[in-house]
This record gives structure tokens, sequence and C-alpha cells, in this order.
């Protein structure tokens, strides 16, 4: 499928998140964060901001959003914390809270988080909980968090327990997906974020699936106008399920396709640099797509077509050798146990029926689980 006939000049495209009081726009384009100024603006009940970022997001981008907080007159403080997941954690999440009420941050004001997925996350709790609540927005600065984590709501940390067990479901104010912010990441970061564009094809959009087979290495090697149609396809999939369900009570558990099994892979190498969210969560689109083979729901035609896409773009298929990580299949079962989505003791899974169809599940017993897991570590 040919890339559809667009403009990235005529950008942004405008995304609605249908939530009735709580509705805002997902903005999708080039060069919005120096740009869109007044989108800013619009959103904001007073003029002043606490902004909140990480080391390697502050050196690329914080003097471009300070500049253009500075053009439209809004007042703000910046506080930055240490890049990586160990930021998404209880203690940097009460030093952020110590800190915006040292800045006096009131209920009127509002967060801006500048950076990727950990930022997002560890930001939109603090908003959720800061006075009760105050606004905030997304500006997220890496493909994953573009077409995933800055949208739809979902906030939190993560515990010793597991990934993102502390948390809320709180929804910003406006999302700015710029994507020449995306040309500063290095090359595994774009693979991590494209993870999460190739899941809504196999979840719900054959379509959209067959555009990246023809057109993925366009996203991944910094296509303007491909990088632009997969942001906003991706965003509008999103969108219309969290609209749906935002909640989780149903059909949005589907955007965990992959997840059950990548987070108990992140939790097992201690969310460490060896293995990022998006490569764990390429590693269970995998698995599900096998375990779905395997008991009869996906035929092995569309399992190879996966197959051969995540090898032709670079995503990871299989677990990793890493030093001082012993993989065992049933300590990673114990992790998928403590998955926020078990209800009654049973671990929810999605499986797919084809790609572009998948399903959620509680009735697979955890002997499958266990199988497969067992296989993939002798590989």
């Amino acid at each position: 499928m040919t890339l559809p006939a667009s403009d990235p000049a005529a950008s942004p495209v405008r995304v609605p998140v249908d939530l009735g009081s709580r509705s805002y726009d997902i903005l999708v384009g080039s060069n919005l964060l120096v740009e869109s100024g007044s989108s800013l603006k619009s959103v904001l009940k007073n003029p002043r901001v606490a902004i909140v970022t990480d080391e390697t997001v502050a050196a690329l981008h914080l003097h471009a959003l300070e500049q253009t907080l500075d053009h439209i007159g809004i007042e703000h403080s910046t506080h930055i914390f240490p890049t990586g997941e160990g930021s998404k954690s209880i203690a940097v999440y009460g030093d952020l809270m110590s800190q915006l009420l040292d800045a006096r941050i009131q209920r009127d004001e509002a967060l801006i988080a500048l950076g990727g997925g950990v930022i997002g996350d560890l930001t939109g709790f603090a908003a959720a909980t800061l006075r009760r609540g105050v606004d905030f927005i997304q500006i997220p600065t890496t493909l994953l968090s573009q077409v995933d984590s800055s949208v739809g709501g979902k906030t939190g940390i993560n515990a010793a327990q597991g990934k993102n067990l502390i948390g809320a479901f709180y929804q910003p104010k406006l999302v700015l997906a710029d994507i020449s912010l995306l040309d500063s990441l290095p090359h595994r970061e774009i693979i991590a974020g494209y993870a999460e564009v190739v899941k809504y094809g196999l979840l719900g959009d054959r379509d959209f699936f067959e555009w990246l087979e023809a057109n993925g290495k366009k996203v991944i090697e910094g296509d303007e106008a491909a990088r632009i149609y997969a942001v906003e396809q991706s965003v509008k999939a999103k969108a219309q399920i969290v609209a749906k369900d935002e909640r989780e009570g149903g059909v949005r558990a589907l955007l965990n396709l992959g997840h059950t099994f990548g987070h108990a892979f992140e939790a097992e190498t201690r969310y460490g640099p060896h293995l990022n969210h998006g490569e764990a969560v390429s590693i269970g689109m995998v698995m599900a797509a096998e375990l779905s083979t395997e008991l009869g729901f996906l035929n092995r035609q569309d399992f190879g077509r996966i197959v051969a896409h995540f090898k032709n773009v670079g995503l990871p298929i299989a677990l990793p050798r890493i030093a001082d990580i012993d993989w065992n299949a049933e300590k990673l079962l114990a992790h998928m146990r403590q998955d926020k989505k078990i209800s009654g003791g049973k671990i929810m899974l999605i499986l797919m029926k084809e790609i572009g169809e998948a399903f959620t599940t509680r009735d697979i017993p955890e002997a499958e689980i266990l199988s497969l897991l067992k296989q993939k570590i002798q590989e």
C-alpha cells in the first residue's frame, strides 16, 4: 500500500478524544513545539505552569518550550529528573510533589510533561494527586509516547512488585505530538516506539498493518509524511477505544496486546537498560501471536506475516541474552500473576484470531502459558 498523499506543511492534524467534559485534542504535525503557543494558551486557566522533564530531553528541547511559553506570556518553573525508568518511582514522585508544592503550584495552574512515557506517566500522576487534581499537558518526545502513553489518561509509577501498579486514570487537557522531536532519537528508541505503532494494526486494523508492511521502514527511517500518518492513525485508533472504555473495563484491554508478557520481561530485568518497554512489548506480541496459533485461533499464514514484518523492520522477536539474567519460566509466570488485569486469580491475555482482530480471554490454562515460556527460553 502506498503512502497517502499528504502535505506535512499543512499539519497539525487534529484528533479529538471524545470523553464529554474531559474531552481534549491531540495535535499531530511538525514543529509544534515552537508553533503551537496559541493551542497551549487556549487550554490554560492561569498563565503559570510547571514543566517536568528529564535530563536528556531538557538538553535537547527545554529551551524551545521555554521560549514558546515566554512568547505567549506564560510564567514557568522547571523540574528536571534523571532519564530512565528509575524516575517512575515512589521516591522520585515524592521529590516532584515536594518541588511542586515549594513552587506553589495552585489548582488553577498546570503541569507540562515534556518527555517520553516515563515523564508523561510521572507528571500525569502528580497532576492527578497534587491538591487533589491540577490540569496537565502532554508534549511527548518519543515515538512510543506519541502513539501510546500520552493518550488516554493512564498515569502512574512503578512498584517493586510490578510496573504501573500505583496510578490513576487522569486525562490531559492537550497532547502535542510533534514528530520533528523524533529526529533527535536514537534508532533503538524509534524501533521501540514502532512496536506500539504496529500493535494498532494487529489488534484492530488489518489495512493499517498492510500499510506498515509497505511503509514501516519509511516511518523508522524518518520520512516526515510517513511518520505523521503513522502517528495519526495510531492515536485515532487509541482515541476511539478510549472514548468507548476510558477505564479499561472492556475493549480498552485490547491495547495491552503483548503487554502482559512484556511487563513480566521488564520486571524480571528490573526495568534496566538492556530491555526497554517497546522491545519487551514486541517480544510479547510475538509470543501472544504464537500462543494464538498453537491454540488454533490464528492461522499460521498470519503468524508468519507478523514474524516476517517484525524481522524486516528490526523488531525483536525473542528474549535477549542478558548478563545476570537467568530467564526462568516460573518466575516470569509469577510476574504475570501480578498484572493489574488479574481478576479472580486468572491472567488476562490478549490473543488474535487474525491480523486486525484481537480478543481478550481469561480462559487460557496457566500450563499453556508456562509451556510457551519454557519453549521460548530454550530457543
